[in-house]
């Protein structure tokens, strides 16, 4: 059993990150752990016709992006990837600067490791 982390965030082409979500979830057996952050529930709204909730049957776990005590959080926690999908410029920014004030940009810096 693999597990992957997918982070959403609000940048436009929030189909590829639901996309993504759909692929690994019919590979069975895997753990799927989903963060969506304001912003891409927001764009989410806007050019999809399907609610973040709707993503929640596709994740083994999903998390707020603001829970930083998550276990995706950890460098003990052990993953086969991740993947931000789409990734706005400031998701981007902060992963790169390893800004750490949200689940998503931290559990991208402990992939990075």
């Amino acid at each position: 059993m693999a597990r992957y982390i997918v982070g959403i965030s609000g940048a436009s082409g929030t189909i590829y990150g639901v996309r993504l979500l759909e692929a690994l979830h019919e590979a069975a057996g895997d753990e799927i752990h989903l963060i969506i952050t304001p912003g891409a529930k927001r764009t989410m709204a806007l050019e999809m016709s399907r609610s973040p909730e709707s993503l929640a049957p596709l994740a083994s776990f999903v998390h707020s992006d603001d829970d930083l005590a998550a276990p995706i959080s950890s460098g003990s926690f052990q993953t086969a990837g991740m993947v931000v999908a789409p990734c706005s410029i400031k998701t981007a920014a902060a992963i790169a600067y390893s800004l750490n004030d949200t689940l998503l940009v931290r559990a991208a810096d402990v992939c990075l490791k």
